[in-house]
C-alpha cells in the first residue's frame, strides 16, 4: 500500500506528462492534424493513430512510477544497499529519454546508419544496463513518442526489454565487463 509521501509525486508526474502529450496532439490537430503511423512503414499493414498516446502515455507513466516504488520498497526491505537510488532512476530515465531522442532526430533526418545499428546498441547496452527497469523504458517511450507517437515506442521498446531482461541477467558477467546497475 502506497503513502501520502509516494502518491503525490506520482500522481504530479502522471498529470504532467498528460498535460503535455494533449497539448501536443491538440497542437498537432491545429496545425496540419495528428499523424499516425503504418507499422514497419509498411502501406499495406495498419495504421496507428498517434491519439492513441493521450491514453497510452498517462497509464504507462502511472504504471511504470508505481513499479519504480514497488523496486524501491522491495530493496529498502530487504536491506539492500539504497544510496543514489534516485541518482541511478534518473540516469536511467535520461538514458532512456537520449537513446529514443536520438532514433527519434535519426528517423527525422534520414540519418540510416543509426538506425540500422539501434537493435545491436540496444542489445549491448543490455549488459550494462537494466534496460528493462520501467525508467528507462518510459524514458525511451517519451524520447520517442513527438515522431513515432506512443504505440510503436512501447512495442518495440517491450521486445527489447525482454531480450536485455535476458541478457542482463542470465549471460555470465565477465572481468571486462562493469555493469552499471544491478
Amino acid at each position: 500500500m502506497q503513502n501520502k509521501n509516494t502518491a503525490l509525486p506520482k500522481i504530479l508526474i502522471t498529470t504532467m506528462v498528460t498535460i503535455v502529450i494533449f497539448g501536443l496532439l491538440f497542437w498537432q490537430h491545429l496545425h496540419g492534424g495528428v499523424p499516425s503511423h503504418h507499422i514497419l512503414q509498411r502501406a499495406d499493414l495498419p495504421e496507428i493513430s498517434n491519439w492513441w498516446g493521450g491514453l497510452l502515455l498517462p497509464v504507462l507513466t502511472w504504471l511504470a512510477l508505481g513499479r519504480i516504488e514497488k523496486r524501491l520498497n522491495k530493496q529498502a526491505l530487504s536491506t539492500q544497499k539504497t544510496d543514489n537510488q534516485n541518482i541511478k532512476i534518473l540516469g536511467r530515465f535520461f538514458l532512456g529519454i537520449t537513446l529514443g531522442l536520438l532514433i527519434a532526430v535519426s528517423f527525422t533526418n534520414d540519418y540510416q546508419l543509426f538506425l540500422d545499428n539501434v537493435p545491436f546498441v540496444l542489445l549491448l547496452l543490455s549488459f550494462l544496463v537494466p534496460i528493462y527497469y520501467s525508467e528507462f523504458m518510459l524514458g525511451f517511450i517519451l524520447g520517442m513518442s513527438y515522431t513515432f507517437g506512443a504505440f510503436l515506442p512501447t512495442v518495440f521498446i517491450l521486445i527489447f526489454a525482454g531480450m536485455g531482461y535476458l541478457i542482463f541477467r542470465f549471460i555470465p558477467r565477465f572481468k571486462w565487463i562493469r555493469r552499471i546497475d544491478g
